[in-house]
């Protein structure tokens, strides 16, 4: 199964890393605004014949705002005033040029994970950020996109680390009809399994822990461990292979 700290981490995407490098926010934000464009006019128009631009960077705001969320066509459709095939079809191409990607539900059972709804989430985050108009100032706020951010870049992070992970594993997300919930599930080709949730804060409490716990309970030996990663400093242990990790465990073995 992946490590969160096997190696070296996949570098950031060009749009991230770049931007990093300006002197200031105006300038990260003009580099977003001109990126998010660029892709549209020429990646995006160069795949297939766009009939309505100007939606598809509504569609680009739209999916930022979910990220982390689950991805709803018809409600998309409803919001952008276009047929449902029309976003799937938009959807698909903003998938194929990497701005956004889905993570499929996950079941021991293949058929209903090919008809349960995925997630999406946005590849780069500073983009989505970018969309939304959330400074860093402004993401930690009540009223700030952090929770769902900060969701969607753990996925992605994960989701780079699996491409040279010398253990395959899928990613996927876990819900079911009576509300219970992880973030991520990473499973490998033993049907073994790690499950994730992603907390914006510094503390955690035993119910962060009801998902992961679920789902340990279901699958018995198979689950290996349960994480829940969060803005604290401190490795702290929640039961039998549950554990909450500040989120630098992605790239730094924990202590």
């Amino acid at each position: 199964m992946t490590s969160f700290h096997d190696g070296e981490c996949a570098r950031e995407s060009d749009g991230s890393h770049r931007a990093a490098q300006g002197p200031g926010r105006a300038r990260r934000e003009r580099f977003f605004d001109n990126y998010g464009a660029d892709l549209i006019n020429w990646d995006v128009m160069q795949l297939a014949q766009i009939e309505r631009r100007s939606q598809m960077a509504t569609l680009m705001s739209l999916v930022a705002a979910r990220s982390g969320q689950l991805l709803v066509p018809g409600t998309l459709a409803s919001d952008l005033g276009l047929p449902r095939p029309t976003v799937v079809r938009y959807v698909s191409l903003l998938e194929e040029v990497f701005l956004v990607k889905r993570i499929p539900a996950w079941s021991r059972n293949l058929s209903s994970r090919a008809v349960a709804s995925a997630k999406v989430a946005m590849v780069d985050s500073g983009i989505a950020a970018n969309l939304l108009g959330q400074s860093a100032r402004r993401l930690p706020r009540p009223d700030g996109a952090l929770g769902h951010l900060l969701e969607g870049f753990v996925a992605m992070e994960i989701a780079r680390q699996l491409t040279w992970s010398a253990t395959r594993a899928g990613l996927y997300h876990y819900r079911t009809k009576d509300g219970v919930e992880v973030d991520l599930i990473l499973e490998n080709r033993l049907g073994q399994v790690i499950a994730i949730e992603v907390k914006s804060s510094t503390t955690i409490r035993g119910e962060d822990f009801r998902g992961l716990s679920h789902v340990r309970d279901r699958i018995g030996d198979d689950f290996l461990a349960g994480y829940v990663l969060y803005l604290g400093e401190h490795a702290l242990t929640f039961g039998d292979r549950l554990r909450a990790l500040p989120l630098s465990a992605l790239w730094t073995t924990p202590a």
